[in-house]
């Protein structure tokens, strides 16, 4: 079988960051690491479910939510899959990205979405792990630029 993209990027030298994954079509698909994979401890559970619910929240509460697909956990923990129409640029993904992290970093309150009736595992949820993530991503994320784009 043919390597899949993903996989031919080398994780031994994967930074911290946002990175272009793929484009097909008119949908890109963006690589939000918040950890260096192999090196640094996977997020936990709780803390990604939480970011991602808060994530999607605030991304599709945008002037862009028309053209948000999807944004979710990597299998592996260290990092997020950010899916959107190519009518948002990468300045406006980035600047995006950052002010949803930002929002999680200062979230408080109810986490939307953690009900029996809209969520599959709505006991598995951390606020406080998912406003840590973010805040230690912030510093990374608030400077980010096309150029870095690139694996």
């Amino acid at each position: 079988m043919e390597k899949i993209a993903s996989f031919q990027v080398d994780h031994t030298v994967l930074q911290k960051g946002m990175y272009i994954s793929r484009v097909d079509g008119d949908v890109v698909t963006y690589d939000i690491r918040t950890r260096r994979p192999n090196t640094e401890e996977v997020m936990d559970n709780a803390s990604i479910h939480t970011v991602e619910h808060l994530f999607a929240t605030f991304v599709r509460n945008t002037e862009y939510k028309d053209h948000v697909i999807y944004f979710g956990p990597m299998g592996c923990r260290t990092g997020f899959y950010f899916l959107v129409r190519d009518k948002i640029s990468h300045e406006q993904a980035i600047r995006m990205t950052a002010d949803a992290f930002a929002f999680i970093a200062d979230y408080e309150g109810e986490i939307p979405g953690v009900s029996a009736v809209e969520c599959g595992n709505y006991r598995d949820h951390s606020l406080q792990g998912a406003k840590a993530e973010a805040a230690a991503f912030l510093p990374v994320i608030s400077d980010w630029n096309t150029q870095k784009l690139t694996y």
